[in-house]
C-alpha cells in the first residue's frame, strides 16, 4: 500500500503537482487504478484516478473512512535542534513514524542552532507520516523559545543537572506516563538545559524524568522518550 497527501482533496478532486508526478510518472499508476489519499487529519479516501495526468492527477472518491487513532493520548516531544542538522532531520522522522501527535523545536540557552529549514522539516514530517501509513499527520511546531512555550497536561523535563530535585523524585519517563493523558516531555540541546532553564521548568509545573541509565544524545533521547509516552498508550 502507498499513501498519497492530498490536503484538499474533497475540494479539488486532485493530486498536489508533486503527488501526482511520484503517482504517475514513479509508479506508474493509470486511469481506472485504485489508490489511498489521506488529508493528513485522520481521513482515508479510496480513489479511482480518472485522469493520470503528471502535474494534476484526478481522481474520483469511492469511499472514506476515518481509521482510529493509533494510541491513546497526545504525546508532544519538544527538542531542541541539534548543531548537525541531519541528527534533527532523523530524529523528526522517527518520532513521526512512533507516533507523536506534536513536536516542537525549542530555542534554548545552549543551543548551538538557532534557526531551521521548517519548509524542508515539515516536508520531512509529511513524508514519514506518509511512509508510515498514518492519516494523521503531527503538528510541527516552529522554533520557540523555551520559556515561552505554553502546554497543557502532564508536561514532563529531561535534564542531567543535579541537585534539581529530590533524591527519589525524578522517576523514570516510563512510571510517570498516564495512559489517555496529554504528555509533553522536554529536551534539550547538546549541552542539556541551563540551569535556569530547568529552574524555570520546575516552577512552570514540569516534573524531571529519567529516560534511563545511559547518557544520550539529544536526537536519541527524543525518539526515547517519543517511544516511551506512545507505548505506554497503547
Amino acid at each position: 500500500m502507498y499513501l498519497f497527501y492530498a490536503p484538499d482533496i474533497e475540494t479539488t478532486l486532485t493530486l498536489p503537482e508533486e503527488e501526482s508526478g511520484h503517482c504517475v510518472q514513479v509508479l506508474r499508476r493509470t486511469a481506472g487504478d485504485t489508490i489511498c489519499v489521506t488529508d493528513g487529519i485522520g481521513h482515508l479516501y479510496h480513489c479511482v484516478i480518472t485522469n493520470p495526468h503528471r502535474k494534476h492527477c484526478e481522481l474520483r472518491i469511492e469511499s472514506v473512512e476515518m481509521p482510529s487513532p493509533l494510541h491513546e493520548g497526545q504525546v508532544h516531544i519538544a527538542l531542541a535542534p541539534t548543531k548537525n542538522i541531519d541528527r534533527t532531520e532523523w530524529a523528526l522522522e522517527k518520532c513521526v513514524e512512533i507516533g507523536a501527535d506534536e513536536i516542537t523545536l525549542l530555542l534554548c540557552d545552549h543551543s548551538e542552532r538557532k534557526t531551521v529549514n521548517f519548509e524542508r522539516l515539515q516536508k520531512i514530517v509529511v513524508a514519514a507520516a506518509k511512509q508510515s501509513l498514518k492519516t494523521r499527520f503531527p503538528i510541527l511546531h516552529p522554533m520557540t523559545k523555551m520559556t515561552n512555550l505554553q502546554v497543557d497536561g502532564d508536561k514532563f523535563i529531561a535534564h542531567c543537572i543535579e541537585g534539581y530535585e529530590a533524591t527519589d523524585s525524578k522517576r523514570a519517563l516510563k512510571d510517570r506516563v498516564v495512559r489517555g493523558h496529554q504528555t509533553t516531555v522536554l529536551i534539550g540541546a547538546e549541552g542539556d538545559f541551563s540551569p535556569a532553564e530547568v529552574e524555570w521548568a520546575l516552577k512552570n509545573g514540569f516534573q524531571p524524568v529519567s529516560l534511563g541509565n545511559s547518557r544520550l544524545r539529544t536526537e536519541t533521547a527524543a525518539v526515547v522518550a517519543c517511544h516511551t509516552a506512545v507505548l505506554a498508550n497503547e
